[in-house]
C-alpha cells in the first residue's frame, strides 16, 4: 500500500500498459483518474467503455476510481482532467502521462497528417495534462498546502535510440524526454518531482512486431512482456519513497530496471579560437575516437 490514499491520473488507462498501472495503483492504495477516449490503434473512433470497464476492475478490488474521457491533446480536455481528479479525490498527487498511438512508415513514405498526427497526441497529449497538473500544484504550494506531487512521462527506446520505420514516433518520444528534463527542473520548486519511463511490453502498439519476432511463453512461464511487468516501476515513482528521484529516465522490460543515460559532455576540442573548415575533420576523428560508440537505432 506504498500509495495509499494518493489520487492518480492515469492516460490512456483504457488497456495495455496504462490499465496495469491504474490497476497496480489501485492495489497500492491510490484512487485513480482513469483516462481513455477508447480510439483504435491507430487513434480513430472512440468510446467510453475502456475506461468504465478498467475503474469496475478497481471497485471490484475493492479501490476507488472514476473515468474521465476527455482528449488531453486538447487544453479544455487536459484542464477537464486535472479538475476531474481535485473535484472527485480532492487532491491530485501523481501524474501519469502514457496515452499514444502509431502511424509507422518509413520516413520518405510519412505523410504530414501522420506526423501531426503521433506528435499531437504523444508530446502534445504530455505537455497540456502537465502544464494543468502543475498550474495545481503551483497555487496549492503558494497557497501553504504541502505539495509531494509526481509526474510519470512515458518515453520509449525509440526516442532513446531511434526506431526504423518510426520517425514520427521516434521524435516524439525524445520530445518527451527533453520535456521530462525541463519539467523536473521547473517543478521542483513546488514540491513536484518529474521522471520517464521507456517500456517494452506487449500492448496493441506493438503486438504485431512482438507476434512475428517472439514466441509466445510457454504455460506457467514468466511472461516478460507482460504490460504489468513495467507498472510496479511507475507506481514506485508516484509513490511518496520517490521523492529524491527526478530528472530520471528508466528503461523497464520483464524483470529488468536500467537507468538510461543519455547526452552529456563528451571528449572536446577548443583552440581558443574560430576555426578552419579545413582543419576540423582530423579533429573530429580525434574525438570521434575518444568518444564512446553509439547504441544501435532499434530495426537497423
Amino acid at each position: 500500500m506504498i500509495c495509499k490514499d494518493r489520487v492518480v491520473i492515469v492516460t490512456g488507462a483504457g488497456r495495455g500498459l496504462g490499465r496495469a498501472h491504474a490497476l497496480e495503483f489501485a492495489r497500492q492504495g491510490a484512487k485513480v483518474v482513469v483516462n481513455d477516449l477508447g480510439v483504435s490503434r491507430s487513434g480513430e473512433g472512440g468510446s467510453t467503455g475502456p475506461a468504465q470497464e478498467v475503474v469496475e476492475e478497481i471497485r471490484a478490488l475493492g479501490g476507488e476510481a472514476v473515468a474521465e474521457t476527455s482528449d488531453i491533446a486538447t487544453d479544455e480536455g487536459a484542464r477537464h482532467l486535472v479538475a476531474t481528479a481535485v473535484e472527485t479525490f480532492g487532491r491530485l498527487d501523481v501524474l501519469v502521462n502514457n496515452a499514444g498511438f502509431l502511424r509507422d512508415r518509413m520516413l520518405v513514405n510519412l505523410s504530414e497528417e501522420e506526423w501531426d498526427a503521433v506528435m499531437r497526441v504523444h508530446l502534445k497529449g504530455h505537455f497540456l495534462p502537465l502544464k494543468h497538473a502543475g498550474l495545481h500544484w503551483r497555487a496549492e504550494s503558494k497557497a501553504g498546502r504541502p505539495v509531494d506531487a509526481r509526474v510519470i512521462n512515458t518515453s520509449s527506446g525509440a526516442g532513446l535510440l531511434g526506431s526504423v520505420g518510426q520517425g514520427n514516433y521516434s521524435a516524439a518520444k525524445a520530445g518527451i524526454v527533453g520535456l521530462t528534463l525541463v519539467a523536473s527542473a521547473e517543478l521542483g520548486r513546488y514540491g513536484v518531482t518529474a521522471n520517464a519511463i521507456a517500456p517494452a511490453a506487449r500492448t496493441r502498439m506493438t503486438e504485431e512486431v512482438f507476434a512475428a519476432t517472439m514466441a509466445a511463453p510457454e504455460a506457467g512461464a514468466f511472461d516478460a512482456m507482460a504490460p504489468e511487468n513495467v507498472s510496479p516501476l511507475v507506481v514506485w515513482l508516484g509513490s511518496a519513497e520517490s521523492r529524491e528521484v527526478t530528472g530520471r529516465v528508466f528503461e523497464v522490460e520483464g524483470g529488468k530496471i536500467c537507468v538510461m543515460e543519455g547526452f552529456r559532455h563528451g571528449p572536446v576540442a577548443d583552440r581558443g579560437a574560430r576555426w578552419d573548415a579545413a582543419e576540423i575533420g582530423p579533429e573530429v576523428s580525434r574525438l570521434l575516437g575518444l568518444a564512446a560508440e553509439p547504441e544501435p537505432v532499434y530495426g537497423a
